[in-house]
Protein backbone atom coordinates (compact mmCIF):
# COMPACT_ATOMS: atom_id res chain seq x y z
CA UNK A 1 0.00 0.00 0.00
CA UNK A 2 1.35 3.39 -0.83
CA UNK A 3 0.97 5.59 2.13
CA UNK A 4 2.09 9.02 1.51
CA UNK A 5 0.21 11.91 2.53
CA UNK A 6 -3.20 10.92 2.38
CA UNK A 7 -5.63 11.47 5.04
CA UNK A 8 -8.57 12.84 3.36
CA UNK A 9 -10.62 11.99 0.39
CA UNK A 10 -9.06 15.09 -0.79
CA UNK A 11 -8.07 16.55 2.51
CA UNK A 12 -4.53 17.62 2.90
CA UNK A 13 -1.77 15.33 1.48
CA UNK A 14 0.73 15.65 -1.49
CA UNK A 15 2.15 15.49 1.54
CA UNK A 16 -1.29 15.86 2.18
CA UNK A 17 -4.37 14.16 1.98
CA UNK A 18 -5.81 13.05 -1.14
CA UNK A 19 -7.77 9.94 -0.57
CA UNK A 20 -9.29 7.90 -3.26
CA UNK A 21 -12.81 7.13 -2.36
CA UNK A 22 -15.14 6.22 -5.10
CA UNK A 23 -17.72 5.06 -2.63
CA UNK A 24 -15.28 2.77 -0.87
CA UNK A 25 -12.31 3.17 1.39
CA UNK A 26 -9.90 1.81 -1.24
CA UNK A 27 -7.19 4.25 -2.29
CA UNK A 28 -6.07 4.38 -5.91
CA UNK A 29 -2.60 5.85 -5.55
CA UNK A 30 -1.42 5.85 -9.15
CA UNK A 31 -4.47 7.87 -10.15
CA UNK A 32 -3.60 10.32 -7.41
CA UNK A 33 0.07 10.74 -8.27
CA UNK A 34 -0.16 14.22 -9.80
CA UNK A 35 -2.61 15.39 -7.16
CA UNK A 36 -0.26 14.26 -4.39
CA UNK A 37 2.67 15.86 -6.14
CA UNK A 38 0.91 19.23 -6.57
CA UNK A 39 -0.30 19.21 -2.96
CA UNK A 40 3.23 18.58 -1.73
CA UNK A 41 4.73 21.23 -3.98
CA UNK A 42 2.31 23.85 -2.66
CA UNK A 43 3.17 22.76 0.91
CA UNK A 44 6.93 22.76 0.15
CA UNK A 45 7.72 25.99 2.03
CA UNK A 46 6.16 24.48 5.19
CA UNK A 47 8.06 21.20 4.73
CA UNK A 48 11.30 23.08 4.07
CA UNK A 49 10.75 24.98 7.33
CA UNK A 50 10.03 21.71 9.14
CA UNK A 51 13.21 20.12 7.73
CA UNK A 52 15.27 23.12 8.92
CA UNK A 53 13.74 22.71 12.40
CA UNK A 54 14.74 19.02 12.39
CA UNK A 55 18.29 20.21 11.73
CA UNK A 56 18.20 21.85 15.17
CA UNK A 57 17.18 18.53 16.78
CA UNK A 58 19.66 16.26 14.98
CA UNK A 59 23.29 17.03 14.01
CA UNK A 60 22.97 17.94 10.32
CA UNK A 61 26.28 16.38 9.27
CA UNK A 62 25.65 13.35 11.49
CA UNK A 63 22.46 12.31 9.67
CA UNK A 64 23.75 9.82 7.10
CA UNK A 65 20.62 7.84 6.18
CA UNK A 66 17.03 9.06 5.99
CA UNK A 67 13.96 6.90 5.33
CA UNK A 68 10.86 8.68 4.00
CA UNK A 69 8.29 5.99 4.83
CA UNK A 70 5.22 6.24 2.63
CA UNK A 71 7.04 8.77 0.46
CA UNK A 72 4.50 9.06 -2.32
CA UNK A 73 5.98 11.05 -5.22
CA UNK A 74 9.02 11.98 -3.14
CA UNK A 75 8.66 15.75 -2.83
CA UNK A 76 9.64 15.60 0.84
CA UNK A 77 12.38 13.00 0.18
CA UNK A 78 14.23 15.56 -1.94
CA UNK A 79 13.61 18.36 0.57
CA UNK A 80 15.09 16.21 3.36
CA UNK A 81 18.11 15.35 1.18
CA UNK A 82 18.67 19.09 0.66
CA UNK A 83 18.34 19.84 4.39
CA UNK A 84 20.78 17.04 5.36
CA UNK A 85 23.60 17.25 2.79
CA UNK A 86 25.60 14.29 4.21
CA UNK A 87 22.63 11.92 4.01
CA UNK A 88 21.42 9.28 1.65
CA UNK A 89 17.62 9.66 1.50
CA UNK A 90 15.44 6.70 0.60
CA UNK A 91 11.87 7.10 -0.67
CA UNK A 92 9.91 4.06 0.57
CA UNK A 93 6.47 3.35 -0.87
CA UNK A 94 4.21 0.55 -2.04
CA UNK A 95 3.33 2.21 -5.37
CA UNK A 96 6.02 1.84 -8.06
CA UNK A 97 4.53 4.68 -10.15
CA UNK A 98 5.00 7.09 -7.24
CA UNK A 99 8.59 5.93 -6.72
CA UNK A 100 9.33 6.62 -10.38
CA UNK A 101 8.20 10.21 -9.79
CA UNK A 102 10.36 10.39 -6.67
CA UNK A 103 13.41 9.27 -8.67
CA UNK A 104 12.71 11.70 -11.53
CA UNK A 105 12.27 14.58 -9.09
CA UNK A 106 15.56 13.84 -7.32
CA UNK A 107 17.40 13.65 -10.66
CA UNK A 108 15.88 16.95 -11.77
CA UNK A 109 17.07 18.60 -8.55
CA UNK A 110 20.61 17.26 -8.93
CA UNK A 111 20.14 14.83 -6.03
CA UNK A 112 20.23 11.59 -8.00
CA UNK A 113 23.44 10.41 -6.30
CA UNK A 114 21.92 10.70 -2.80
CA UNK A 115 18.25 9.84 -3.29
CA UNK A 116 17.19 6.26 -3.93
CA UNK A 117 13.85 4.47 -3.87
CA UNK A 118 12.68 1.29 -2.21
CA UNK A 119 9.48 -0.57 -3.03
CA UNK A 120 8.01 -1.98 0.19
CA UNK A 121 4.60 -2.97 1.44
CA UNK A 122 3.98 -1.24 4.74
CA UNK A 123 4.03 -1.95 7.59
CA UNK A 124 5.27 -5.49 6.80
CA UNK A 125 8.44 -4.28 5.10
CA UNK A 126 9.67 -1.82 7.76
CA UNK A 127 12.13 -4.13 9.51
CA UNK A 128 13.91 -4.88 6.21
CA UNK A 129 14.62 -1.21 5.39
CA UNK A 130 17.93 -1.15 7.28
CA UNK A 131 19.16 1.29 9.92
CA UNK A 132 18.54 5.04 9.68
CA UNK A 133 19.34 8.25 11.53
CA UNK A 134 16.01 9.83 10.65
CA UNK A 135 12.70 8.11 9.87
CA UNK A 136 10.07 10.47 8.43
CA UNK A 137 6.47 9.21 8.20
CA UNK A 138 4.31 11.91 6.64
CA UNK A 139 0.62 11.09 6.97
CA UNK A 140 1.49 7.44 6.48
CA UNK A 141 1.29 5.98 10.00
CA UNK A 142 -2.51 6.27 10.00
CA UNK A 143 -2.58 3.84 7.05
CA UNK A 144 -1.09 1.14 9.28
CA UNK A 145 -3.64 -0.82 11.31
CA UNK A 146 -1.53 -1.21 14.45
CA UNK A 147 0.20 2.15 14.82
CA UNK A 148 1.98 1.17 18.06
CA UNK A 149 3.50 -1.90 16.42
CA UNK A 150 4.64 0.18 13.41
CA UNK A 151 6.28 2.74 15.72
CA UNK A 152 8.07 -0.06 17.58
CA UNK A 153 9.42 -1.20 14.18
CA UNK A 154 10.56 2.37 13.41
CA UNK A 155 12.34 2.46 16.79
CA UNK A 156 14.00 -0.84 15.93
CA UNK A 157 15.61 0.48 12.72
CA UNK A 158 16.69 3.80 14.26
CA UNK A 159 20.34 4.36 15.14
CA UNK A 160 21.04 5.57 18.71
CA UNK A 161 20.32 9.31 18.92
CA UNK A 162 18.22 9.11 15.73
CA UNK A 163 14.85 10.76 15.22
CA UNK A 164 11.41 9.46 14.30
CA UNK A 165 9.32 12.20 12.72
CA UNK A 166 5.54 11.87 12.31
CA UNK A 167 3.40 14.28 10.35
CA UNK A 168 -0.06 13.66 11.77
CA UNK A 169 -2.96 15.91 12.63
CA UNK A 170 -2.78 19.63 12.16
CA UNK A 171 -5.78 21.43 10.72
CA UNK A 172 -8.18 20.53 7.90
CA UNK A 173 -7.69 22.38 4.64
CA UNK A 174 -9.80 25.42 3.97
CA UNK A 175 -10.45 26.83 0.50
CA UNK A 176 -13.67 28.81 0.81
CA UNK A 177 -15.30 31.37 3.12
CA UNK A 178 -18.26 30.32 5.31
CA UNK A 179 -20.84 31.91 3.02
CA UNK A 180 -20.16 31.08 -0.62
CA UNK A 181 -23.49 32.27 -2.01
CA UNK A 182 -24.65 28.70 -2.73
CA UNK A 183 -26.50 26.42 -0.31
CA UNK A 184 -26.15 26.62 3.47
CA UNK A 185 -23.07 28.32 4.95
CA UNK A 186 -20.45 26.03 6.51
CA UNK A 187 -20.06 23.50 3.68
CA UNK A 188 -16.44 22.67 4.52
CA UNK A 189 -17.24 21.84 8.15
CA UNK A 190 -19.89 19.36 6.97
CA UNK A 191 -17.45 17.85 4.48
CA UNK A 192 -15.00 17.44 7.38
CA UNK A 193 -17.64 15.57 9.39
CA UNK A 194 -18.40 13.24 6.45
CA UNK A 195 -14.69 12.67 5.95
CA UNK A 196 -14.17 11.87 9.64
CA UNK A 197 -16.79 9.11 9.37
CA UNK A 198 -15.10 7.78 6.21
CA UNK A 199 -11.67 7.93 7.85
CA UNK A 200 -12.87 5.87 10.84
CA UNK A 201 -14.17 3.18 8.48
CA UNK A 202 -10.93 3.23 6.47
CA UNK A 203 -8.92 2.70 9.69
CA UNK A 204 -11.24 -0.08 10.90
CA UNK A 205 -10.75 -2.00 7.63
CA UNK A 206 -6.94 -1.97 7.79
CA UNK A 207 -5.22 -5.31 8.51
CA UNK A 208 -4.55 -5.71 12.23
CA UNK A 209 -6.45 -2.50 12.94
CA UNK A 210 -6.32 -1.36 16.58
CA UNK A 211 -8.56 1.38 17.87
CA UNK A 212 -6.38 3.58 20.06
CA UNK A 213 -6.35 7.33 20.72
CA UNK A 214 -4.23 9.55 18.45
CA UNK A 215 -1.99 10.61 21.33
CA UNK A 216 1.15 10.74 19.20
CA UNK A 217 3.47 11.72 22.03
CA UNK A 218 2.23 8.80 24.15
CA UNK A 219 2.47 6.40 21.19
CA UNK A 220 6.08 7.48 20.53
CA UNK A 221 6.96 7.09 24.22
CA UNK A 222 5.26 3.67 24.20
CA UNK A 223 7.65 2.61 21.43
CA UNK A 224 10.57 3.35 23.79
CA UNK A 225 11.38 6.73 22.21
CA UNK A 226 11.86 10.08 23.97
CA UNK A 227 9.55 12.81 22.62
CA UNK A 228 11.75 15.64 21.30
CA UNK A 229 9.24 18.35 20.44
CA UNK A 230 6.16 19.07 18.33
CA UNK A 231 5.64 21.99 15.97
CA UNK A 232 2.98 22.97 13.46
CA UNK A 233 3.78 24.51 10.08
CA UNK A 234 1.38 26.69 8.13
CA UNK A 235 0.56 26.47 4.43
CA UNK A 236 -1.01 29.80 3.55
CA UNK A 237 -1.92 30.65 -0.05
CA UNK A 238 -4.33 33.60 0.03
CA UNK A 239 -6.77 34.64 -2.69
CA UNK A 240 -6.37 35.23 -5.56
CA UNK A 241 -4.71 31.87 -6.21
CA UNK A 242 -2.59 30.76 -9.18
CA UNK A 243 -4.08 28.50 -11.87
CA UNK A 244 -2.05 25.58 -10.39
CA UNK A 245 -3.65 26.04 -6.95
CA UNK A 246 -7.10 26.41 -8.53
CA UNK A 247 -6.56 23.09 -10.37
CA UNK A 248 -5.54 21.42 -7.12
CA UNK A 249 -8.68 22.69 -5.35
CA UNK A 250 -10.85 21.48 -8.24
CA UNK A 251 -9.26 18.02 -8.09
CA UNK A 252 -9.74 17.98 -4.30
CA UNK A 253 -13.44 18.80 -4.62
CA UNK A 254 -13.97 16.27 -7.42
CA UNK A 255 -12.58 13.58 -5.13
CA UNK A 256 -14.78 14.76 -2.26
CA UNK A 257 -17.86 14.60 -4.47
CA UNK A 258 -16.96 11.12 -5.75
CA UNK A 259 -15.99 9.78 -2.35
CA UNK A 260 -18.41 11.39 0.07
CA UNK A 261 -21.58 11.82 -2.00
CA UNK A 262 -23.39 9.01 -0.17
CA UNK A 263 -22.71 10.72 3.17
CA UNK A 264 -23.99 14.18 2.20
CA UNK A 265 -27.50 15.59 2.09
CA UNK A 266 -29.11 16.62 -1.22
CA UNK A 267 -28.47 20.31 -0.63
CA UNK A 268 -24.72 19.83 -0.13
CA UNK A 269 -24.47 17.48 -3.12
CA UNK A 270 -26.14 20.14 -5.28
CA UNK A 271 -23.71 22.73 -3.91
CA UNK A 272 -20.75 20.51 -4.84
CA UNK A 273 -22.16 20.00 -8.34
CA UNK A 274 -22.44 23.77 -8.81
CA UNK A 275 -18.93 24.34 -7.43
CA UNK A 276 -17.59 21.90 -10.05
CA UNK A 277 -19.65 23.19 -13.00
CA UNK A 278 -17.49 25.38 -15.28
CA UNK A 279 -20.65 27.03 -16.63
CA UNK A 280 -21.63 28.31 -13.15
CA UNK A 281 -20.34 31.80 -12.34
CA UNK A 282 -20.03 30.80 -8.65
CA UNK A 283 -18.06 27.62 -9.39
CA UNK A 284 -14.50 26.94 -8.26
CA UNK A 285 -13.47 27.57 -11.88
CA UNK A 286 -14.31 31.29 -11.57
CA UNK A 287 -14.38 32.28 -7.89
CA UNK A 288 -12.14 35.14 -6.75
CA UNK A 289 -12.41 34.17 -3.05
CA UNK A 290 -10.65 30.82 -3.39
CA UNK A 291 -7.63 30.25 -1.10
CA UNK A 292 -5.57 27.33 0.26
CA UNK A 293 -4.94 27.24 3.99
CA UNK A 294 -3.88 24.33 6.19
CA UNK A 295 -1.42 23.36 8.91
CA UNK A 296 0.75 20.26 9.30
CA UNK A 297 1.77 19.12 12.78
CA UNK A 298 5.18 17.44 13.09
CA UNK A 299 5.86 15.19 16.12
CA UNK A 300 9.43 14.09 16.88
CA UNK A 301 11.02 11.55 19.22
CA UNK A 302 14.59 10.45 19.79
CA UNK A 303 16.10 7.04 20.40
CA UNK A 304 18.05 6.91 23.65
Amino acid sequence: MSQHHASHPGHQHGHDHGHGHHGSTHLDWSEMASLLERQAEIASPAYTEAAAWLGTLAPVQGVRRILDVGSGPGVVTSLLAEAFPAAEAVAVDGAPELLTRARDRAEARGLGARVSTRHAELPEGIAALGQADLVWAGNSLHHMGDQSAALAEFAGILNPGGLVVLVEGGLPRRHLPQNIGIGRPGLEARLDAAHTAWFGEMRAELPGSKNEPDDWRALLAGAGLTPAGTRTFLVDVPAPVSPAVRELVLAHYERLRDGLAARLDTDDKETLDRLLDPADALSLHHRTDLFHLTAHTVHTARKG
